[in-house]
């Protein structure tokens, strides 16, 4: 009876959370292409009665669950959220409703880890209320840790692909080809975080915005120090007419420098990290193979006298 319980909790738990993932986004595409046509009412009825009778019964939770959280959401962690997502790369299977949903879910999960840990596992006392306290921690903290995660991945793959990319926009643009085309020829063959910021902003650019906006808008979305540099040298570029060729063989020397420093610098705090283990780990181990043998001879000649 008591794995029943358990079991039952958990699974609506994890059955809601992923209904949550894969039906809030196409809920909100459905809801905005619906709004478009006439007798809105009716056709979303229709569309609802033609949905799988599990998907009928679920929608409506997470239609509550996700006006619950974007009730009790402080002002402006919604849009703090969604530039973390937009630093993220903009995940397709995620977004700021989504994000708020598992996090309402962490939040009522307690009950779930509180069974776990008591019925489940069979602990008492302290330790399981500790556990229980981890444990509903770590699944309202997740999201957040997950995104941050994603965020420094996607940063680190752009500093390690912007020397190889500057490079190649410094060889085409010398070649005779103007900047935009530099750019898109990068892009197709360097695939990769920067390419696809690249490639967006091509598509502002060609859908009226400037290159100055196009450019603010690549950092906003990137928030890195060696991206901005970048950018920055372009905008000067573009104002005080100066040759971009020349800009980007500078940007280029510059990158490849900072990359060097960066090297040295990690490896000048690898002997700092390793000192630790090496005083914990690795030199006990050591005075016990050298001074191991001559303590036993030590207290066999005391021992003798």
């Amino acid at each position: 009876m008591e794995w029943l319980i358990v079991l039952a909790t958990a699974g609506a738990v994890v059955l809601v959370a992923v209904y949550a993932l894969t039906g809030v986004h196409d809920r909100t595409e459905t809801r905005q292409a619906l709004a478009r046509i006439d007798g809105y009412q009716v056709e979303g009825a229709k569309v609802r009665v033609q949905q799988p009778l599990l998907g009928r019964t679920v929608d409506p939770v997470k239609e509550r669950l996700t006006d619950t959280a974007r009730k009790h959401t402080p002002a402006g962690y919604a849009d703090k959220i969604r530039h973390k997502l937009v630093l993220a790369g903009s995940p397709k299977r995620i977004d700021v409703d989504q994000f708020l949903m598992l996090k309402l879910l962490g939040v009522f999960s307690g009950p779930v880890w509180f069974l776990v840990v008591f019925i489940l596992l069979g602990m008492s006392g302290g330790t399981g209320l500790l556990l229980t306290g981890l444990l509903w921690l770590s699944a309202f903290v997740l999201p957040d840790v997950t995104v941050a995660r994603r965020i420094d991945t996607r940063k680190l793959e752009i500093r390690r692909q912007l020397p190889q990319v500057l490079d190649l926009l410094t060889i085409s643009v010398e070649a005779g080809l103007g900047f935009d085309q530099a750019v898109e020829r990068t892009s197709a063959a360097v695939p990769g975080a920067l390419s696809e910021e690249f490639t967006r902003m091509l598509q502002e650019m060609r859908i009226g915005a400037s290159r100055a906006d196009a450019l603010r808008a690549l950092d906003e979305r990137t928030d890195l120090a060696e991206l901005r540099s970048f950018v920055l040298a372009m905008l000067q570029a573009d104002s005080f007419g100066v040759s971009i060729a020349r800009i980007l063989r500078t940007q280029a020397d510059e990158m490849r420098v900072r990359r060097r420093q960066a090297a040295q610098e990690v490896g000048q705090k690898a002997v700092v990290k390793m000192l630790l283990p090496m005083v914990f780990c690795i030199f006990p181990a050591f005075f016990v193979v050298i001074l191991g043998p001559a303590a036993i001879n030590i207290s066999r000649a005391l021992g003798s006298n």
